[in-house]
């Protein structure tokens, strides 16, 4: 019996560090799938988790939101976001510079401005209060009773039912409609493409806003959920593993979510064996790095046989076919 309760809250905590890499996996591609890479996933996800928990903050102390605190601060996060990968996109995509470079400069620019705009907004301190209106796990009904199975599946975050319900309308975008046919066109062969009209960089630029937008959502679920603050750790190289299921799942929506599915199993393993006392056998230190390693491990394993599409990463410069 408690075998079983143990694999239900697994599952459980599986999903909910997971729901931020879906988020950021899907922004990257996105991206990624118009031909632009995007090393600044883990950047755009500080500044999500930033603008999240700031905006949140503000808006139970000031405008006295209560409940729907959260709400607000998801949602600006995702315009932030949406905005803060311009600088990525015009780096990119116009002036046509090195995308590895530009996305590591964006990381960069993401935790410098965060904690100095923290330490404006709150008197010197690095990091926010702990929020008051954070997202509270939804039950559904009657299915939420199930036992062992209504817990693992069917009592977690809003935002895990969002990210699974954004999966599903990727995969249609990407592979049903006009929009996604053009957008991989453009990230497998710009100049057959624009042979067609359609606009490179346009596709190009929208793909790379939309990036932002979602990895934003990602920092913000973070910041939301499972750390109800924002500090300089509260993005811990979740950017990075996302890119990494992005890259295990092939670029494809669906594999890319069970990747971060499987990366959010060696999150959940440290939460679950403090519970129950399972560090009292294996260090707790190597708890913490088990994510990582898998990361490097899955990467050595699997990077070679994943096959990017065609032309990410090299800029494209029109009229010249």
């Amino acid at each position: 019996m408690q075998f079983l309760q143990m694999a239900s809250d697994l599952t459980n905590t599986t999903i909910v560090f997971a729901t931020a890499l879906i988020f950021a996996m899907l922004g990257g591609l996105f991206s990624e799938r118009s031909g632009v890479v995007n090393i600044a996933l883990e950047g755009l996800m500080t500044v999500g988790a930033f603008t999240a928990a700031i905006v949140t903050y503000f808006a139970e102390t000031q405008l006295g939101t209560g409940p729907l605190s959260p709400w607000i601060g998801f949602l600006s996060a995702m315009i932030v976001g949406f905005v803060f990968a311009i600088p990525h996109a015009v780096a990119s995509i116009t002036f046509r510079a090195n995308q590895v470079v530009s996305g590591v400069a964006l990381n960069f620019l993401a935790t410098g401005l965060t904690l100095y705009l923290c330490k404006i907004l709150l008197n010197g301190s690095a990091q926010t209060p702990t929020l008051k209106n954070a997202f509270a796990k939804w039950h559904i009904p009657f299915l939420s009773d199930i036992p062992f199975i209504g817990n693992a599946l069917f009592s977690g975050y809003p935002t895990s039912y969002i990210v699974f319900i954004l999966v599903a309308l990727s995969a249609f975008i990407l592979y049903k409609t006009p929009f996604g046919l053009r957008l991989r066109a453009v990230g497998e062969h710009p100049m057959a493409a624009d042979s067609v009209a359609v606009n490179v960089f346009r596709m190009r630029y929208i793909a790379v806003m939309i990036s932002g937008a979602l990895a934003a959502m990602g920092g913000a679920t973070i910041a939301l959920t499972t750390t109800s603050n924002f500090s300089h750790n509260t993005i811990s190289g979740q950017g990075f593993i996302a890119l990494a299921a992005l890259i295990f799942g092939k670029w494809r929506p669906v594999a890319g979510m069970f990747a971060a599915l499987f990366f959010g199993v060696a999150s959940a393993l440290k939460s679950v064996f403090q519970i129950y006392g399972v560090t009292n056998y294996i260090p707790v230190d190597f708890i913490y790095i088990f994510p990582y390693a898998i990361t490097i491990l899955v990467l050595a394993g699997f990077v070679g046989r994943a096959i990017a599409p065609a032309a990410n990463g090299i800029p494209y410069e029109k009229g010249n076919r």
